[in-house]
């Protein structure tokens, strides 16, 4: 199932909360633009990188910190932005006592970043089936990062022993019901359908 302009999809570990602004769909998957907006305390669910998919970040409003490949960078003022080539390593967390609210946007292989962020691991967030900094638990985190490893790879352990360990773990995952890929999170609808809010000219730059 695509994803639709206005849809929004919750992450209660990872206290996020993600609007679609242009989904995959409308693109050629070329590129998904997605309004996140993070409670205090809010970040993604650990370091990674994107093998194939190139990921700018916008602030809209509030602070946001990154760290991009080891460097810390802090997005503080409106219409301040990162790119993030893909390969390199990175998180990101709100770092303020207020919600946070960014554009990312990722291109190329968007519609997979949609299956596995949006639908995957937000799922699993909402039904208490990861660690609480929104993780996969190891079975799953094995038949996961096996489907989807086109899309996204966590930074720890190294690579080769991750694909090393989870080839391993994962036919006994599989037979104790764990699926990389979830029909049931692949076709669960969006919590509710927000109006996107109006974004100033030095936000829309990034974007167009």
């Amino acid at each position: 199932m695509t994803v639709s302009v206005g849809e929004v999809y919750e992450n209660p570990r990872c206290r996020e909360r993600v609007v679609i602004r242009t989904p995959s769909s409308h693109t050629g998957g070329a590129r998904t633009v997605m309004d996140v907006y993070s409670e205090p305390g809010g970040a993604v669910s650990g370091e990674h990188l994107h093998p194939v998919s190139e990921e700018r970040f916008t602030l809209v409003r509030g602070k946001v910190a990154f760290l991009i490949g080891g460097r810390q960078v802090t997005l503080d003022e409106p219409g301040q932005s990162v790119l993030i080539q893909p390969g390199i390593r990175h998180r990101w967390w709100n770092c303020s006592g207020e919600q946070a609210f960014h554009i990312c946007e990722v291109r190329k292989n968007s519609d997979r970043f949609e299956q596995l962020v949006l639908r995957q691991l937000f799922g699993l967030a909402q039904d208490g089936r990861t660690t609480p900094e929104g993780m996969p638990r190891l079975l799953q985190q094995a038949v996961t990062t096996l489907e989807f490893g086109d899309v996204v790879r966590f930074t720890s352990p190294p690579w080769a022993l991750q694909r090393a360990l989870f080839t391993v773990l994962a036919p006994v995952a599989r037979l104790l019901g764990h699926k990389g890929c979830d029909p049931q999170y692949m076709d669960r609808k969006p919590s509710e359908i927000a109006e996107l809010e109006d974004l100033p000219e030095e936000v829309m730059r990034w974007h167009r």
